[in-house]
């Protein structure tokens, strides 16, 4: 098993005609995700690599079928892109985009819910289930299948995470980066919860990062729980208060988001936080060894 996409995922790509859009359509073809359409208004009839190209999610909806959707849509226009995809009651939608306005996050994190759709990000990476299927962005020689989910919020260090577990031999189940926006669809508790109904997880790396409060409140799940073991990593632990570091959400505002607080809501709950992404691998290494999984 996995969590959320694996080999039943039919896949719709939101832009499939535009740069990004069908340069990732590609790779995630060669992973082996079944992209069954594409939309792009105006583009109706063409294909991108045999993937039919539709004007409307509706259309590719009552001819495809799809169960998941990839935005690539720009910043000015992925909020409605969003909220077609949910409209048209695709379960799950993972939006790539970048710079989305906060106010429209806003909006689209609420129709999702009342549409009862997952929403990954916006300002994501994707996810994977390894050895079954990709949607994103994410580079397809990382990954190697096994039983450690990671989630993040950062694309980069997931990335260098993940390379860190299969350089190691340690395989995972499934890689989420959740998106380094203030506003997202799918937080870490939220993930946190599906890994622990997953049986094919048996320990969870998380990545987090100044700013917001995303990992305190992972932190106070953790500890109100009996689940899967998680080892956690924080970047950011020099920035400096007020300063954003990369992400629109990493950012020290008030006091709140530091990285000392969030490491010390991990340590109270038993949760080991790493100074560097090989004392990450090694934790797990450690644990998996040691059958930790229940």
């Amino acid at each position: 098993m996995s969590i959320l996409i694996d080999e039943n995922t039919r896949l719709l790509v939101q832009a499939i005609t535009g740069r990004e859009g069908s340069l990732h359509t590609s790779r995630m073809r060669a992973y082996g995700t079944n992209v069954v359409a594409g939309v792009t208004p105006g583009k109706a009839g063409q294909d991108v690599e045999g993937v039919p190209v539709y004007n409307t999610i509706r259309d590719a909806v009552r001819e495809a079928k799809p169960n998941a959707s990839v935005i690539f849509v720009p910043g000015p226009g992925a909020a409605d892109a969003v909220m077609e995809a949910a409209a048209n009651e695709i379960p799950l939608i993972v939006c790539i985009t970048e710079h989305m306005p906060v106010h429209d996050a806003a909006k689209v994190y609420r129709y999702v819910q009342e549409q009862n759709c997952r929403l990954i990000g916006p300002n994501c990476p994707g996810l994977v289930s390894a050895g079954k299927a990709k949607i994103g962005i994410m580079p397809n020689q990382l990954f190697k299948q096994g039983n450690t989910g990671v989630v993040s919020r950062s694309g980069t260090l997931t990335y260098e995470m993940t390379d860190e577990l299969t350089s190691r031999g340690i395989g995972q189940s499934t890689v989420i980066g959740i998106g380094g926006d203030p506003i997202i669809g799918t937080t870490f508790t939220d993930t946190l919860k599906l890994f622990d109904e997953d049986p094919e997880t048996h320990v969870v790396v998380l990545i987090g990062e100044i700013g917001g409060t995303d990992e305190e409140e992972a932190a106070e799940y953790i500890g109100s729980r009996s689940g899967k073991p998680v080892v956690a990593f924080i970047s950011g632990r020099t920035a400096p208060a007020g300063k954003r570091m990369g992400h629109a959400g990493a950012i020290i505002t008030g006091g709140v988001g530091g990285p000392d607080h969030k490491v010390q809501a991990f340590n109270e709950v038993g949760v080991p936080v790493a100074d560097t992404l090989g004392e990450v691998a090694e934790r797990v290494q450690e644990m998996l060894a040691a059958g930790v999984s229940r």
